[in-house]
């Protein structure tokens, strides 16, 4: 029997870089291992949580994030692709988990805590966003997922998630299947933002590079990308570390040919006589032989949106039924058929 992962985005914007050396990547590789069933879920109830003023944010987002994914590759006859709100039986698993959580651990949460400090939550704390962590539990839980693929800052966010299902577990019996995180190696586990090493790449912060960039686009960002402070003149020695262009060009050069030529360039630059424009150009070469095919499948894609809802509407349905076992079972564990009695 195949291992369960279940994963998603919050439906905020157009995914960025950042979304796919963290996570997006991944998915790909194990969808295409042949090993596992996966599930990939458009977070909009989540991203409601913070958006509760602003749904139309949420509803002009879903299908740019729907795209993305064929983009990069997750392919609907190997992933079911689903939407959140369309699956009512994550709500009720939400409440049901509620019980077997506190405040303050989810206080406690160091990844939820940057977030609030970032959206500015500190004296009025939406109540959905607190308990968001209580949500992604149901939405793993439904579906019997082993597997989380995440990205380093998720992943104490699966721990709760795994407290709570031990916790449910040792109440009402072996009903649902503890989860795993999977975090990306190396440099992929944070991406930094174009303007510095200290923050992460980031829609809010206006500072990622998007997987729908024109080539354009992306050299503009690109030339505009911080380097070495000190690196003022082209003859002056360099420092590779810390340096965000140096930090990409480790992160996408993947082939043989490319990792040599990113070996010399280091070599060059530390010694002097490398400018930063020659190293930032090789960094868009780079780029672009990973965006450009990326960005000819959403462009196929967008010339059949009717296609993209088809897809949502096929996966939604079989992440409802799916879900809804999941849910039978929580009830029946719980006691809750008294009419059937």
């Amino acid at each position: 029997m195949k291992k369960v992962i279940l994963t998603g985005d919050r439906p905020t914007g157009k995914l960025h870089l950042g979304h796919y050396v963290g996570s997006l990547k991944k998915r790909v590789e194990l969808q295409n291992s042949g090993l596992y069933d996966m599930y990939v879920m458009i977070a909009d109830e989540q991203a409601l949580a913070d958006n509760a003023r602003n749904p139309q944010k949420i509803r002009d987002s879903l299908l740019e994030v729907a795209l993305d994914y064929l983009a990069v590759g997750i392919d609907p006859s190997k992933t079911t692709i689903f939407i959140q709100s369309q699956i009512p039986a994550l709500y009720e698993l939400t409440f049901h988990y509620s019980g077997f959580v506190h405040l303050g651990r989810l206080q406690r949460i160091p990844t939820l805590k940057q977030e609030i400090k970032e959206r500015g939550f500190e004296k009025e704390l939406p109540i959905s966003w607190l308990t968001y962590p209580i949500s992604q539990c149901a939405d793993i839980t439904a579906f019997g997922a082993h597997l989380v693929p995440v990205g380093q800052d998720q992943a104490p966010v699966v721990e709760i998630d795994r407290e709570i299902v031990r916790a449910f577990n040792r109440q009402y019996g072996d009903i649902l299947v503890e989860p795993e995180a999977v975090v990306p190696d190396g440099f992929a586990k944070r991406l930094p933002g174009l303007y510095g090493i200290d923050d992460k790449m980031s829609k809010s912060l206006d500072n990622a590079i998007y997987l729908s960039d024109s080539p354009e686009e992306v050299a503009a960002k690109v030339m505009k990308m911080y380097t070495d402070a000190d690196h003022i003149r082209v003859e002056d020695a360099g420092k590779v570390e810390g340096n965000v262009v140096f930090i990409y060009l480790d992160v996408f050069a993947e082939t043989a040919e490319q990792k040599t030529k990113v070996a010399e360039l280091k070599e060059q630059y530390q010694k002097g006589g490398l400018g930063d424009v020659a190293v930032k150009k090789y960094l868009i070469e780079v780029l672009e032989s990973v965006l450009a095919p990326i960005r000819q499948r959403r462009a196929e894609y967008e010339q059949d949106l009717d296609k993209v809802r088809a897809i949502l509407r096929d996966g939604s349905a079989k992440a409802d039924a799916v879900a809804n076992q999941t849910l039978q079972k929580v009830r029946e564990a719980i006691g809750l058929n008294y009419l059937e009695q």
